[in-house]
């Protein structure tokens, strides 16, 4: 399959995407390119279902461990550096199986999508004035400058509050302007997500959760901390690593965390359920044995 289309699967986490995105690599003769925002951070590990290098079957892994958790997860980096991993593993002759649920960084790497460009300067006063004022304030700001932009983005989330005001303030025009419109494909891709049924999802996510925090994640998440993690605007917010940061602070307890993680972890669930349906080109496949087998009669 010299040269073959990308494959990717995609989805909510805990549908397992990880272990058919792994299966098909391995009948495919390709090789795993990473879509998962927080996979990109080393060091986080159990608490974004990281595949462990033992368990990679040999398979090369791009785009995972390329962060310090310090620093800024972009989808604008992402971008250029993903899709020279795809047409490095094409001119091997492997096959490029994408996997991840950051709907917006797999729409990166497979459409046609540019992002505006930052201004640090203009960022870092954004920053700031977050911290000091909240995200109320610059919400009030956004809604002066862009009704629209604000009455889609939640007055609390202060990042995509911020990342509106930056766009709307460097190009003059309305931050819709720049979001991703409807799809074109820049590289061919045949999508599939698991459609498992939402009763089993919710028990997958809480199982997951209440097994990261017996497997670790506090003390995980203890050597992340000490690493500069409350640095960074994306690592810190990942969900898991919140909670475990409560119990360290003797916020919660492990067991109250990890139920803590597994609701909001199913508020993630809903959200990336939302963004995949949108998108007519994904099969969804319904789990089962013979679930690589019926995956594989999709791919040209």
């Amino acid at each position: 399959m010299s040269g073959a289309q990308v494959v990717a699967v995609v989805g909510p986490t805990a549908s397992g995407k990880s272990d058919l995105a792994l299966a098909l690599a391995a009948a495919l003769d390709g090789e795993i390119v990473n879509a998962d925002a927080m996979q990109l951070y080393r060091g986080m590990d159990i608490g974004t279902a990281k595949t462990p290098p033992e368990q990679r079957q040999g398979i090369p892994h791009h785009q995972i461990d390329v962060l310090d958790v310090t620093q800024d997860a972009s989808v604008a980096a992402y971008q250029p550096a993903a899709r020279a991993d795809v047409a490095a593993i094409q001119a091997r002759g492997k096959v490029p199986v994408v996997v991840g649920g950051s709907g917006l960084y797999v729409r990166a790497l497979l459409d046609e999508l540019s992002f505006p460009e930052t201004d640090p300067e203009l960022r870092g006063e954004l920053e700031r004035r977050l911290l000091d004022e909240g995200p109320g304030l610059l919400h009030d700001e956004l809604a002066r400058l862009d009704p629209e932009a604000a009455a889609r983005i939640d007055r609390r989330n202060g990042r995509r509050v911020v990342r509106a005001l930056e766009v709307v303030r460097l190009t003059g025009r309305p931050f819709a302007a720049s979001q991703p419109q409807q799809p074109t494909a820049t590289l061919p891709a045949t999508q599939i997500a698991i459609d498992v049924p939402r009763p089993e999802l919710v028990e997958r996510i809480a199982a997951r959760a209440r097994s990261m925090f017996a497997d670790g994640l506090v003390e995980e998440t203890e050597r992340l901390v000490a690493a500069g993690m409350a640095e960074g605007h994306t690592a810190a917010r990942a969900v898991g690593y919140v909670q475990a940061r409560a119990v360290l602070r003797g916020e919660m307890t492990p067991a109250e965390a990890a139920e803590a993680t597994a609701v909001a972890t199913r508020q993630l669930a809903r959200r990336q359920l939302t963004w995949f349906r949108r998108d007519q080109r994904i099969h969804w496949l319904p789990p089962g044995a013979d679930l690589l087998a019926r995956a594989r009669t999709l791919i040209p």
